[in-house]
């Protein structure tokens, strides 16, 4: 076998090593399921975690959707059974229920759950008498020389104005009187993207000296799957769950993480909770859209993660320090709330603002460090083109061109390796069977010719962290989820909608359902045209003599098409530009130097039939 096969052989096996790696460690994820567990102690009211406010037990009744804003009867009537301020602003739509004065009822009007014209908008928060409840509800927890019923609960019916609207220009005022001398006033307002801000006022005229501790909790009962179609998430990392940031350090803990901390000794209980000294939020992410509690930068508070068994409720909560009034003083205490999808551009904005690292809720993986610099590149060539699948394109053009120095060191070092085939040859007919007189005299050629033979296999290995990188951002980012670039090629986080099966659209029947065994097997048009380019990317040299390589050579394009062909389409597509360009880069650089390769004639031979070995 020549150095040059070697090479080829050793790439192809990195490739699809990487692939096989990525499968063995990424499998589909399981169901998420919530075990029974028995009935346990629960912190309920304690300045250091405030409980939520009790949910409906689970019924047989379906679960809402988290991605839908789709309300059925249970939830409508969730909405009316408290007076409620409506919430309008270019992104969101909803409600506030003034009993408990919870925000809890929070939809996007710029999202919607699929690419249907008819699809129902995102919603983000849903009331907490339902089965998949999430809210946001505040409040002060009791100290000294104060009883349970003198502050707020999740029962205090507040009052507002008549006819109040929270609109970005149209902040409302929510206050109620616990009739012993305390007025408490909460203030709410919204900018016109996805951030409240929440100012909470005591006022103190009972004649004597109380201690409370402002506090603001979002909870909730399901782990917000979204209604997307479950082979979305299959084949990639993606954390959902608890998302919090504490002094510059991140912390992050998946659902499943929460309900096996809640009785470990690492958690020490149910509850873990972190002094935060200057700045810091948390919260819960989904895959695109996240809820967090953010206190007023430069100001100390306590960040509360709980999971309660018995309620099966997840539960952050940041609270504040403890304030001691006298008769006639007041407090006020403000923090802000972001609840919407995790937008780039937006989160960049309220990180400038001060948003301590917001820009790091987004989950950017083990190459952040290469991840962060293509989207931003991806998402400024998208603002530039105006078309998601274009922009991917150009995004290959310039990483090839970023990468091809490198490249054409390689290729050259492959068109050498061409050159000095026939001394290899001899030098293999001269050693007979004395292989380490062969690597020797191997090695001294290629010093001696200055030829690197491991080169062919670096363009590879720089494609291996690009790759995943990519795969990354097209799969986490709002921003490639639905992105269109033409015809049938809609969403560009989803695998390619077209099959074999109806030939790509032109006969009159649906394809198969996606995610099925015949899916897989009827590939789109996408998959072919990468099994297509691979192949001829390999025809740039002639098929190895020995028949196991050749073997190899001739089915590994074609694995790898049924393999990638359920990645996402703006993946493929990338994959498909790239192979492209590599050809014409290697085409044009091994004719540069003599070595033009007999692409036809490599097709041709290809094709012929093997002759049979004759018998003895």
């Amino acid at each position: 076998m020549d150095d040059q096969n070697k090479n080829l052989i050793l790439a192809t096996a990195l490739s699809f090593l990487v692939i096989l790696v990525w499968f063995l460690l990424f499998p589909p994820p399981e169901p998420e399921t919530i075990a029974e567990q028995p009935a346990t102690a629960t912190t309920q009211g304690t300045p250091e975690a405030p409980a939520a406010p009790a949910t409906a037990p689970a019924s047989s009744a379906p679960a809402a959707d988290a991605g839908s804003a789709a309300r059925p009867d249970s939830a409508d009537s969730a909405l009316a059974k408290a007076p409620r301020i409506p919430v309008d602003t270019p992104s969101l739509t909803g409600t506030i229920s003034l009993l408990g004065g919870r925000i809890d009822d929070l939809s996007l009007k710029n999202y919607r759950v699929s690419i249907e014209d008819d699809a129902d908008i995102v919603r983000v928060l849903t009331p907490a008498d339902q089965p998949e409840n999430f809210y946001a509800v505040y409040g002060w927890a009791p100290g000294q020389g104060l009883a349970i019923d003198e502050v707020p609960g999740p029962n205090t019916e507040w009052r507002v104005q008549p006819g109040a609207r929270l609109t970005p220009d149209s902040p409302v005022t929510l206050t109620w009187d616990n009739g012993k001398g305390l007025i408490f006033r909460r203030e709410i307002s919204v900018d016109d993207k996805f951030m409240f801000t929440v100012v909470q006022t005591v006022e103190n005229r009972s004649g004597r000296t109380v201690s409370l501790a402002p506090y603001s909790i979002l909870a909730r009962s399901g782990t917000g799957k979204e209604g997307e179609p479950s082979d979305l998430k299959k084949f990639f990392i993606l954390h959902e769950g608890l998302i919090a940031m504490a002094d510059g350090e991140l912390t992050e803990a998946k659902y499943k993480d929460m309900r096996d901390y809640a009785n470990s000794p690492q958690w020490g209980g149910p509850t873990e909770i972190t002094n935060v000294e200057n700045s810091g939020w948390i919260g819960f992410t989904d895959h695109y859209w996240m809820s967090t509690l953010i206190p007023a930068g430069g100001e100390s508070f306590k960040s509360v993660a709980t999971f309660d068994p018995q309620r099966k409720i997840y539960q952050t909560t940041a609270m504040l320090p403890t304030q001691t009034l006298a008769d006639g003083a007041s407090s006020t205490a403000t923090t802000r709330l972001f609840s919407g999808a995790k937008e780039w551009a937006t989160i960049r904005d309220y990180q400038k603002a001060g948003v301590d690292r917001f820009v790091d809720s987004i989950d950017w993986g083990w190459f952040f460090f290469l991840t962060k610099p293509i989207f931003w590149l991806l998402h400024n060539l998208n603002a530039l083109i105006g078309n998601m699948g274009w922009s991917i394109i150009g995004l290959t053009i310039i990483i090839k061109a970023i990468v091809l120095p490198l490249a054409f060191k390689s290729y050259i070092s492959m068109a050498k390796m061409k050159e000095l085939q026939p001394q290899l040859e001899a030098l293999k007919e001269a050693a007979g069977d004395d292989r380490q007189k062969l690597q020797q005299s191997m090695m001294e050629l290629y010093k001696k010719e200055k030829v690197n033979p491991a080169a062919g296999c670096l363009p590879v290995l720089l494609q291996v962290p690009i790759f995943f990188s990519l795969y990354k951002v097209i799969f986490v980012t709002i921003e490639l989820r639905q992105a269109p670039w033409f015809g049938p090629f809609q969403d560009l986080s989803a695998p390619d909608p077209t099959s074999l099966f109806n030939l790509f659209g032109l006969l009159p029947w649906s394809g198969p359902e996606p995610g099925s065994l015949m899916a897989t097997i009827f590939i789109g048009i996408l998959p072919l045209l990468l099994g297509i380019s691979m192949w001829l990317q390999q025809k740039l040299n002639p098929a190895p003599t020995d028949p196991t390589q050749q073997m190899i050579f001739a089915w590994m394009p074609w694995v790898f098409m049924f393999m990638l062909g359920r990645f996402a389409s703006g993946l493929v597509l990338y994959w498909i530009t790239n192979n492209t360009i590599t050809f014409i880069q290697q085409y044009s650089i091994m004719s540069i130097h003599g070595k033009r390769p007999d692409l036809f004639a490599n097709i041709r031979t290809s094709f012929k039939r093997k002759p049979k070995a004759e018998k003895k």
